[in-house]
Parts: structure tokens; sequence; C-alpha cells
């Protein structure tokens, strides 16, 4: 077989490139951010004093590991984490202003860098793949 034809390897090298695009757009940007923070900070804006959990689910991350991309997050201003009342082992999580204000700057960035993950597709293509995509996410048997 040859693995570089493999769809596993096809989606590794696409997300490489995905990853690479969003990172030298960004940081052209004047911004220090990676996807899986940007897709969290999205999370905590939309749901404000959501749980680290919560985050987790909402971009489909490991528990484990999401409080770590919150530390950082927290670290650079963005957002803020407080113990829930409720639930005093459960971290809720809010965007500060200065969150909202990199959030606003960067969403812009990110919705003009889509195209190029994708390279010489045209439109119709970019639509196709989209929709394979999400239908081979969503029918995906991972638990």
């Amino acid at each position: 077989m040859e693995t570089h034809r493999m769809v596993g390897h096809l989606i590794r090298r696409l997300h490489q490139i995905s990853t690479h695009v969003f990172a030298r757009r960004v940081q052209e940007a004047g911004f220090d951010l990676t996807p899986v923070q940007y897709a969290a900070l999205d999370a905590i804006i939309s749901d404000p004093g959501i749980d680290q959990a919560g985050v987790a689910a909402q971009i489909a991350y490991d528990r484990a590991t999401i409080g770590g991309v919150i530390d950082r997050l927290e670290q650079k201003g963005y957002v803020e984490r407080t113990v829930c009342l409720s639930d005093r082992r459960a971290r809720e999580v809010r965007p500060t202003d200065s969150g909202r204000q990199a959030f606003n700057e960067i969403s812009p960035i990110v919705a003009a860098l889509q195209k190029d993950i994708l390279g010489d597709l045209d439109e119709a293509e970019r639509a196709e793949f989209h929709a394979l995509a999400a239908k081979a996410i969503a029918t995906a048997d991972i638990r």
C-alpha cells in the first residue's frame, strides 16, 4: 500500500497545512494563538460561565488536557476562571474584555484563511469537501 494515498495520511497532511496557515496568519496579525485556543475562546465567548468540561465537549477536545489550553488563555489575559458555586470541583470560564477584543480582531482573519487551507479547489469542490467532511465526522463511531 502507498501510505501517502491513504485517507488517514491525507487528513493528517491537511491538518498540518491548516495549522500552518492558521499560525502564520494569526502571527502576522500580531497574535499568539493556536487553533485549539481559538476554538476554546470561541466556545467561552459563546457561552460565558461554561465550565472547562463544557468547553472540551463543545470543541471535541480531551477533557484531561483542556485545562492546559485554558491555562494559556488565562495567562494571555483572554479568560478568567472562577470556582463554580454549585460544584466546587468545576471551574467556570468567562472571557475578559481583552479576550473579546482579540477574538473580534482574529475572527475575520480566521474566516479569510479558510480558502487557503483547501488550495486551488473551486467553490463547488470546497462545498463538496465541506459536506463530505461534516458527514464523515457526524457518522464517525468514536467513543
